[in-house]
């Protein structure tokens, strides 16, 4: 053990300066290079290694550990195992190795020794020789390094103080110095250059990508503007946005001051039967509306229908600080810190997850947007939805609803286009989000984790619906923090454009300020070209890319037609009792007429407006009609045996009905794979265990499960059915039980399942959903029976086929739903 300030001194002059070592590798051509073993990408230079290092596997990995030799780049921290095969020179680099770990993901380093841990910084010092190394890293893993007794006391030590000196602790600037790293070198800058973009995905780019996707939905009525191509009317909207063909260019471009940021409503998407989903930012106030005005607002808003529903998010969504403070709540419940004496008991994980509320905002972003889709599920309407900015939780909801509704949002390409048109091009404000740079905490949120988050509740309660897989999200997670992507560092498409195309400004008095382009200009040589997170093949292994996707059946979707009606007795759905022009507003489950919703509708707007037009939808009594158009689709003629139940009502199955989730407390589980999946490594036992001897954790799960198969064999009603050839009940849930006891207006369809006798007792069957028992946070599966998930996260395997396996309980028209909005175990 190296003690003593004389110890301490010699350990700080075993460590070069690193820009040295940077300027005496910087003339080597680095690819294809092979240092000890590790495959460097162009450019990166080795400052420091240890041998005989073994790392600790994850449960997903297989368990154990891992022999090899760990590095440490300007770039990476990455681990090389012993029987790893010889990299190939000719092969395509990969930034990152399956046991790698980018220097800019790393948040913390602590060393473990005999008796003590230690934060370790740039500035602190060692006083003894560590025998472990564990890395905290933003995306929620936790990597664990072994030192062998052979390994010398001065490579542990050195590498961990080189760790600890280059790690990205960010600090402005720093973004850039880091991809220069990795991106920088001349060879690796001419390698991205030739790199071609995914053919099969839709960019959202384009004038031609937007009228693909008119033509894909079978939209009609709308139409592809290019009013904004310089960014002139609103400077966070992309070029390109779809509004109604009755409206010209010309009377578009004063529409854009009456709303926030310029943000006017625009196109999403359009439900096959007929209604479209709008998206736009709050009025402006003091804004005098005149005639011409009114009509070119009102023609966008409705876009041809006769009935517009707004949906307000701002009442009922969370906030952005609100789910910065969730999510760090969270990663401080599932990491943990070992550096520390502070730790939930496991008594109090549970309500500790509570009181996070990220279930809570998951829960609420799942409720709105199944809203929405039983809403547009109704025909002949358009659905806004309108937030004070449009650009956080107006982009989680409407992706939500597209992936509920539409079978091609859940295939992996579709996806990542979902992504690339609600998100990157519609300004979602990514690089202040994320806070890359660290040089303001204010507007920092990870809106896009929460939605991620969202889309793998439904994924695990839908599985055989879905092509893309949970390791495809996960690597989406991932990706989101490694600040190497053009899709995550800008805050809207005009940034990406002028980092792309260097652009300069210029001030008229005519023009005012615009981006000018000069005539064959290019990138700044200095700055690396940011690859889009979509090329997959940049970041993972063909092995890791297979996992992406699974072989589904995806359903049969018909030709689009551009009446943009699939509903042949359209008038059966036509409202009697409403006027043309009709405005409501949904909050809370429920509609309502709000004066407000409409400034120049509220008395604030010209008086030849008032005069001239009728207010429609001002009255209550219009809200029967409503309810009615929505409830009319469980009597639309389908083909012959598709029969559902909804209310007491026989009805046909919709095949475009959406994935509605089940919202209630056992229903919505953590994201183990994501948010779990270093805790382990955070906790006791870090030290290896003989293969005889079994894991405490695993031993206390086998207990669990041994209970747990006793109780389920006594409750069974002949007592000779064992626990494990139960089935769980299939009983679709009603969106109007929900936790917050509210009120809603739209019926989920029932899918065909067994019949249950109300007379039959109830069996709780929560596999592999919930186990009885508590007892930990987590467990690793054991090695008795790899099919048995037993402990309080435990689920079944990505690579296995999931039917949809979800808990119901059993019916009873009578009984009311506890209000109980408890936290959700895991999944």
């Amino acid at each position: 053990m190296l003690t003593g300030s004389k110890t301490t001194f010699k350990v700080r002059q075993m460590v070069p300066d690193i820009k040295e070592r940077m300027l005496s590798h910087s003339g080597v051509n680095a690819r294809g290079r092979d240092m000890f073993g590790l495959r460097c990408l162009p450019g990166e230079c080795v400052l420091q290694r240890a041998v005989l290092v073994r790392k600790k596997l994850t449960a997903k990995e297989g368990g154990g550990w891992l022999s090899g030799t760990l590095f440490c780049t300007h770039f990476r921290v990455a681990f090389v195992p012993q029987d790893s095969p010889k990299p190939d020179d000719n092969a395509d680099p990969v930034l990152l190795g399956d046991h790698d770990v980018a220097l800019a993901s790393i948040e913390k380093v602590v060393a473990v020794g005999p008796s003590r841990t230690k934060l370790v910084t740039a500035s602190s010092s060692l006083k003894f020789t560590p025998e472990e190394l564990v890395l905290y890293c933003r995306d929620l893993r936790v990597l664990c390094f072994l030192f062998d007794r052979l390994t010398p006391d001065t490579q542990a030590v050195e590498i961990t103080y080189t760790i600890a000196k280059t790690y990205q602790p960010l600090k402005p600037g720093t973004v850039l110095s880091f991809q220069n790293a990795a991106l920088g070198s001349v060879e690796m800058k001419q390698f991205l250059s030739n790199r071609r973009r995914d053919a099969q995905m839709n960019w959202f780019d384009s004038l031609s990508d937007w009228e693909q996707e008119l033509e894909r939905t079978g939209a009609c009525g709308w139409r592809v503007s290019s009013v904004n191509d310089r960014f002139e009317m609103s400077t966070s909207l992309p070029k390109f946005n779809v509004v109604p063909q009755k409206v010209l260019d010309t009377e578009l471009k004063k529409t854009f001051a009456h709303f926030n940021e310029g943000r006017i409503p625009r196109w999403c998407w359009r439900h096959p039967r007929g209604s479209d989903l709008l998206r736009m930012a709050s009025f402006q106030n003091n804004i005098y509306h005149e005639k011409d005005d009114i009509r070119n607002l009102e023609l966008i808003l409705f876009g041809g229908q006769s009935l517009c529903v707004v949906v307000e998010l701002g009442d009922e969504m969370p906030s952005p600080t609100d789910i910065q403070l969730a999510h760090t709540r969270l990663r401080a419940l599932c990491l943990g810190d070992i550096s520390t004496s502070v730790s939930v008991p496991d008594d109090k994980w549970l309500s500790t997850l509570e009181s996070t509320h990220w279930l809570d905002y998951t829960r609420c972003c799942l409720r709105k947007a199944a809203e929405v889709a039983c809403l547009l599920r109704g025909g002949h309407l358009t659905v806004v939805l309108q937030e004070a900015e449009d650009r956080d939780m107006t982009c989680v909801v409407s992706s939500l609803v597209q992936v509920m509704c539409d079978p091609h949002c859940r295939t992996r390409v579709g996806f990542q286009g979902l992504v690339q048109k609600e998100w990157v091009m519609a300004g979602h404000r990514f690089l202040s989000r994320i806070n890359y740079h660290r040089d303001s905490d204010k507007e920092e949120a990870p809106v896009f984790l929460l939605f991620l988050d969202c889309v793998w509740q439904l994924w695990v309660q839908y599985p055989s619906r879905f092509q893309l897989t949970g390791d495809f999200l996960l690597a989406l997670h991932d990706s989101f923090h490694l600040p190497l992507f053009s899709s995550f560092l800008a805050n809207c498409h005009r940034e990406r454009c002028k980092r792309s195309q260097n652009l300069s400004q210029s001030y008229t008095p005519v023009n005012g300020w615009r981006d000018v382009v000069p005539r064959g200009s290019f990138p700044d040589p200095s700055d690396p070209p940011l690859p889009p997170v979509w090329d997959w093949a940049l970041q993972y292994s063909s092995q890791r890319r297979e996992c992406f996707t699974q072989p589904v059946s995806l359903p049969a979707l018909p030709q689009p037609l551009f009446n943009g009606n699939l509903n042949t007795n359209s008038e059966a759905h036509r409202l009697s009792d409403s006027a043309p022009g009709s405005v409501f507003l949904l909050s809370r489950g429920s509609f309502s007429c709000s004066a407000n919703l409409l400034p120049w509708r509220s008395g604030g707007g010209s008086g030849v407006y008032r005069k001239s037009h009728r207010r429609g939808g001002s009255s209550s009594e219009n809200l029967p009609g409503l309810e009615r158009l929505l409830k009319a689709w469980a009597l639309t003629e389908l083909p012959q045996g598709h029969t559902t139940t909804i209310l007491g009502l026989q009805g046909p199955l919709d095949p475009y009905e959406p994935l509605l989730p089940l919202l209630l407390g056992p229903c919505l589980g953590v994201w183990r794979d994501c948010y779990l999946r270093g805790a382990l490594h955070a906790q006791a036992f870090s030290h290896p265990i003989s293969s005889s001897t079994q894991h405490p954790v695993e031993q206390l799960a086998w207990e669990v499960q041994q209970l747990r198969d006793k109780l389920t064999l006594a409750s069974s009603p002949t007592n000779t059915v064992p626990a494990k050839t139960l089935e769980p009940r299939q009983i679709d849930s009603n969106l109007n039980q929900n936790t917050n006891n509210s009120t809603f207006l739209f019926p989920a369809c029932r899918h065909p399942g067994p019949v249950v006798s109300r007379t039959t007792p109830p069996i709780l069957n929560l596999q592999p959903m919930v186990p009885p028992v508590s007892s930990a946070p987590l467990s690793r599966p054991g090695p008795r029976d790899s099919s048995k998930h037993t402990f309080l996260f435990g689920h079944p395997s990505s690579s296995e086929a999931r039917p949809d396996q979800r808990y119901f309980p059993a019916p009873n028209n009578n009984a009311k739903l506890p209000k109980s909005n408890g936290p959700s175990l895991g999944s």
